[in-house]
This record gives structure tokens, sequence and C-alpha cells, in this order.
């Protein structure tokens, strides 16, 4: 059913019972009105027939028969169209007309109107006390069903009322709806010729001035834009999984050979010389444990072009700093750290997770290449303020990095020729910081000698907006 329809049907319905309502609050007060208007009657019709009642009584005790009927017969014509009785003071009646109930109640009950139910009706009842030497009583009735009349012909206007009323309510409702449902069906008809393909760029809608319509067509609007950046999230989930994919069949390649060939070798040759045998065991460790380098960055790096806003929270720097080098410490005992974090709190929006990758890795990079031979690397963390931005530092005393090679280092797979890295633990610090709204850069330590890895990152400020993640994420995709 339409909404138009429905509205109709509803408004008939409404309008029905609203005048059959008003109607019977209407006759309850027709009735009353009559009932008030006939207790009048009563009372005005006693006070012009109490003196012929008096007169009547008089002839009645004096036994003047003429005069008696004179006065019965002014008394009738007094009463009019109400029934009239009256009683001597022994209370046998003298002379009665008109409508009048056989039992009446006690005078005293009835010296205002009073309703009485008598001979299988309802009467209107009234007694006057006639005071003097012939005291009387005097009785005025009217039957209670002489409104009747009146109150059938109102019931049946009202009737009639909500009869016509009815449909023509419901016609001029299903007018005025379908008027009003009209930018909805518009609205409808747009959503359904809606290209999935456009998205929301695809749905234009003008304001209608009608504030639901409006509304719908903004959640409408709402929820197309939602399925757009789903769908571009899903398309970019998709083509970073193939790109790690092809990365890694790619990456991969070299080390599987080189297991295949010490493999074989072993294989072909169960009786080599044990050097021979163990340097080929450690080659076979060393190419384990790259691919497994590899893996794991190739899927951190993944991992950090899908990540979502809502990941992202203020996090003080420190915390992921200690912790990697807590982690550092465990795993390479021999190094020498040097100026540990800042304790003043240094508050960054960002993703914890993603911090400590950063950490981890400027870390790791500095101990593999920050170590001259016959020297145990030498690392110095720094963790300072700088006006908005938290500066962490990481230097080392290995042989540096030309200033021509500085900007290629943060490339995916970019490695020194003896490097045992997998090449990405740098790109996996650039896009960290380009997922913080921060920069990484190669620079020279204070001392001249090594090299310094800076990462610079936004603080939190309490009356700043909270910047977007960055709209282009594909570390994994392509080459930085």
């Amino acid at each position: 059913m339409r909404l138009a329809t429905r509205i109709a049907l509803w408004s008939g319905a409404v309008v029905c019972v609203l005048v059959l309502g008003a109607g019977a609050l209407l006759l309850g007060l027709v009735t009353h009105d009559l009932r008030a208007e006939q207790n009048t009657k009563l009372q005005d019709r006693a006070q012009a027939v109490l003196p012929n009642v008096r007169a009547l009584l008089n002839a009645d005790r004096q036994g003047r028969s003429q005069v008696e009927q004179n006065q019965h017969r002014k008394l009738l014509e007094a009463a009019l169209d109400v029934g009239v009785r009256v009683d001597d003071a022994a209370g046998q009646p003298v002379t009665s007309g008109g409508p009048m109930p056989s039992t009446l109640p006690d005078p005293a009950s009835a010296t205002k109107p009073v309703t009485v139910q008598a001979d299988g009706r309802s009467w209107q009842l009234l007694a006057r006390q006639v005071a003097g030497a012939n005291p009387g009583t005097l009785w005025l009735a009217v039957p209670s069903s002489a409104t009747n009349p009146q109150v059938d012909a109102v019931r049946g206007r009202i009737l009639l009322v909500a009869g016509l009323a009815a449909p023509v309510g419901g016609l001029l409702a299903f007018a005025v709806a379908r008027r009003a449902a009209t930018p909805l069906s518009r609205l409808g008809r747009q959503a359904a010729e809606l290209d999935p393909g456009a998205g929301a760029a695809g749905f234009t809608h003008r304001p209608s001035g009608i504030g639901e319509v409006d509304e719908l067509a903004a959640a409408l609007t709402g929820a197309l834009s939602r399925y757009d950046e789903q769908a571009a999230r899903t398309a970019q989930a998709l083509e970073t999984a193939r790109s790690f994919s092809a990365a890694a069949s790619h990456e991969l390649r070299t080390p599987l050979m080189g297991l295949q060939t010490n493999l074989d070798v072993l294989a072909a040759h169960p009786d080599l010389p044990d050097p021979d045998r163990a340097e080929i065991l450690a080659d076979l460790r060393d190419d384990h444990r790259r691919l497994l380098d590899l893996l794991t960055a190739l899927r951190t790096l993944a991992r950090g072009d899908l990540v979502e806003e809502e990941a992202f929270g203020p996090v003080d720097l420190a915390e992921p700093l200690t912790a990697a080098l807590v982690e550092l410490r465990r795993r390479r005992p021999d190094l020498q750290l040097a100026g540990l974090p800042a304790t003043a709190e240094l508050r960054v929006f960002g993703w914890e997770a993603g911090l400590r990758i950063a950490c981890d890795n400027l870390l790791g990079n500095a101990a593999v290449h920050g170590a001259r031979p016959g020297e145990p690397a030498r690392i110095t963390v720094g963790l300072r303020r700088e006006g908005d931005e938290a500066v962490l530092t990481v230097d080392d005393h290995g042989p540096g990095i030309a200033p021509a090679e500085r900007a290629a280092v943060f490339d995916r797979f970019h490695r020194r020729p003896d490097s045992p890295g997998s090449g990405l633990g740098l790109t996996l610090v650039a896009q960290q910081a380009a997922l913080h709204r921060g920069t990484v850069t190669v620079t020279d330590p204070p001392g001249g000698t090594g090299c310094r890895m800076e990462l610079r990152l936004p603080l939190v400020r309490p009356n700043a907006p909270t910047l977007p993640l960055p709209a282009r994420r594909d570390w994994i995709t392509a080459s930085h």
C-alpha cells in the first residue's frame, strides 16, 4: 500500500472518530440543555398556575362546584403542555389534567425538578406546596421523552456529518499526501536509477523543503560515501595483497634458490668434510633468517598500509621507545647504549604498534650498521621536544651514509651489498613517519662520525583539530 493511500485511510478513520466523538459530546450537551429547559418550563408553569390552584382549593373546600369548574378550566389553560395535578391537604386529588405518572413520590423530595421512573417511562416532576387557609400540593409533570425528537434529530445530523466527513477527509488527505510525498517518490526514483559504479558522486539531491525527505537524502548520501570509502579500502586491500605476493615471490626467489643449492650440495655429498658442511649449514641458517625477516617486514608494511584511523590515539612516545630499547638490550647485550630518553611526557597522536615498529627498526638499523671493524656497535638515543614536535634521534658510530645516497635508504629493498637485512627496515620507519604526519631524515651526528636518524612527530595539541590519515598509503604497492 502506498504512503498516500495509507494516510488517506487513516485520515478518514481519524476524521470519522473525531466527528463521532465531538458528536457524542455535543449530544450530551444538547440533552442536558433540553432537560434544563424542561425544568425551567416546569418552574415557570408552577409560578403561573399557583393563583388558580389556590382559588380551586378554596372552591373545593366551600363546595362551590361552578367556581371549581371555572378554576379547573383556567388551571389547565395556564398549565398548557405540562401535566398538572392538585391534591388537597389530605393528599386526595382535587383535579388532574394532561400526562401525569400514576404514582407520585413524597412532595418534599420534588421541591425542585427531579427525574422519576413510572409507568415504564421517565418523567420530570415538580411539587409545590400551596400554603394558606386551604393548603394543598401542586404537581407538574412532563415526560422526559418529550425531548427525544430533538435528540434524535441531533444524533441523525451527527451521523450524517460523520458519514460525509470520513470520505471527504480521506480524499483531501490523499491529495495532500500525494503532493507531500512527491519529493519522496522522486528520491526513490533517483535511488533506483543510481549507477552502483558512480557511488556518491552519481547521486545529487536538491533540498525539497521537507525535513524528513532531506534527512533521508542526507542519510543516503552518507551511506553511499561510506560505501565508496569501504570499496576503496577493499580495492586497496586487494592491491596490497597482490603486491605483497608479487614482492614476496620476487624477493624470496634468491634466498630460496640459495637454500635449494645448498640442500642439493648436502644431498649430493653426504661425505662432505666437516668444515665445508658447517659453512653450508651457516649459509642455510642465514638464508632462513633472511626469509623470515623478509616475510615479517612485508607483513608489517602491509599492516601499515591498511591500518584504520580508529587505531590512533594519544601515545607517550617514550613508552614504545623504552620497550624497544629493553628488547634490543636483551637481543644484543654487547651493544653500547647511551643517551636514554627523557622522562618528560611527549604525547603524540599515534598508533602505538606503529610507533613501536618505527623505534624497533631505527634501533635495529643502528645496531647492524653502527659498528666499525673490530669494535662493538655504539648507539646514542635522544628524545626531546622542539616547539610542537617530538624529536627522536638515533646516532651510530658506523661508516655513515653518503649525502647522495641518503634519500634512497628509505626505498623498498634498498640495502648495502653486505647488509644482512631485508631492505625494508627503514622503509617501515618512513611509512610510520608518514602515517603519523611526521618526517624522518638522515643527517650527520654532532661528532661528525657515523650516521644520525632523526624522526620528528607532531605533539598532541588540545585545541588543534586531529588531522586525517594520509590519503595515499601505498608503501607496499609502489617504490618510494
